[in-house]
């Protein structure tokens, strides 16, 4: 043996005190506040809190079997999912990103708004209905009925869900599944859908956030009406007419050559709230270097999540924003979900490339619904946006391409 008996019994002592070491640091951490559960998997009773505001479904998918856990402020229910397999996601999730690349390069040539031609051909908007009919039957109507959310919701008291999916999942617009030409046998027409990546993350977004700097509740406005490489986006002078117009003084606004990297990870620190109106880009392979496209170059995942912020609502108003991996999709790293960790509490994106005219009538729409007298509720986010993409699905039910991108994401 190398180095003998002496080195031997030396090794092994070293590696028992290093241990003992290592048990003494994890104790001493743990009795930290806060952090009573370091290194182990948290407590149940810990995490019922983060559906105090509605059912939270985690959406499990395996080889074995699947299932939708109902976590309930009291109780978690397991839903089967017998008709759920992980081949059938895996198929379907492929012919989708085939079809949303079909859309983004039709979009991406520039060609017209004329919806009914060859932006978006019928095949495309049949294969996207075809993949909403399929989540509505595999698990959202069961998930739903057994919630007893099971009529078309009216009025202004809508029940909350957020959806929290596993596995290839998390690559579609859950929010979305349904058959939209007949009421009532929608998502969009039973709740108001969220996202979130994780319980934990989902119950952090809840806690009382901390006192923000004075002067922060102003608005980040950045745009970028030409990128190279890009199709021009015509609307960003719209949207950014619409933030001045409502915020006044209180919006700041980084546009074209103003919109360097710098200038907005700065911009961000004194914000409370964020627009981003430009060319989003994603990498299913590494989504970490997604990110969106400012003047000198892509503001990326990993540079939005190297510090914290005390935000409390960003709005991504570009494509491709709440995209994860395809290899690795549990880990959903998204820009939406970058943000959302950082301390953004509440995120708007969008899944893939939308058409400038619906981006900013959407963006219209929440604006109104969410900012009063100058000042933005951030907690009505969810509702006004599940609003305004309900009136775009009504005008046009049958080119989901339109209508079904658009996600929130926080509590």
């Amino acid at each position: 043996m190398p180095g003998g008996a002496e080195q031997f019994s030396h090794d092994v002592d070293r590696r028992m005190a290093l241990a003992r070491e290592w048990d003494d640091l994890v104790e001493q951490v743990r009795a930290i506040p806060g952090f009573e559960d370091f290194l182990q998997p948290p407590r149940l009773e810990s995490l019922l809190p983060a559906a105090k505001g509605g059912p939270v479904v985690i959406l499990n998918v395996s080889r074995w079997r699947c299932d939708a856990l109902i976590v309930k402020a009291d109780d978690v229910l397991v839903v089967e999912l017998p008709e759920l397999r992980q081949d059938a996601i895996v198929a379907r999730v492929q012919n989708y990103l085939d079809v949303v690349t079909t859309w983004q390069v039709r979009a991406l040539r520039g060609v017209s708004r004329d919806m009914d031609a060859t932006v978006s051909s019928d095949a495309v908007e049949a294969a996207l209905d075809d993949c909403l009919q399929w989540m509505w039957d595999a698990f959202a109507e069961r998930i739903l009925d057994k919630l007893e959310y099971a009529g078309r919701s009216t009025g202004d008291d809508w029940p909350r869900i957020w959806w929290c999916p596993t596995g290839p999942l998390t690559l579609l617009p859950i929010h979305a599944a349904g058959y939209h030409r007949s009421p009532g046998r929608a998502v969009l027409d039973r709740v108001v859908s969220s996202y979130t990546p994780t319980l934990r993350a989902l119950l952090m977004a809840r806690d009382e956030p901390p006192p923000r700097p004075a002067g922060s509740d102003r608005m980040l406005f950045v745009g970028m009406p030409d990128t190279p490489g890009q199709e021009p986006l015509p609307n960003v002078d719209i949207e950014r007419e619409l933030l001045d117009e409502m915020f006044g003084d209180a919006c700041t606004s980084l546009v074209g050559d103003g919109a360097t990297r710098d200038a907005v990870l700065t911009g961000l620190v004194d914000h409370s709230w964020a627009h981003f109106a430009c060319h989003g880009e994603q990498d299913l392979a590494d989504p970490s270097r997604g990110g969106l496209l400012v003047h000198d170059g892509r503001l990326t995942v990993t540079d939005l999540s190297s510090q914290q912020y005390q935000g409390a609502f960003a709005y991504l108003s570009g494509c491709k924003t709440a995209v994860g991996g395809v290899h690795l999709p549990d880990e959903a790293i998204t820009l939406a979900a970058a943000l959302h960790y950082t301390g953004y509490r509440h995120v708007i994106a969008t899944l893939w490339s939308v058409l400038d005219d619906e981006a900013a009538e959407v963006a219209g729409r929440v604006y109104g619904d969410i900012v009063h007298g100058g000042v933005l509720h951030a907690g009505e986010a969810a509702v006004a946006l599940h609003h305004a993409v309900r009136a775009l699905r009504d005008r046009h039910p049958g080119t989901p391409s339109v209508w079904t991108p658009f996600t929130h994401t926080g509590p």
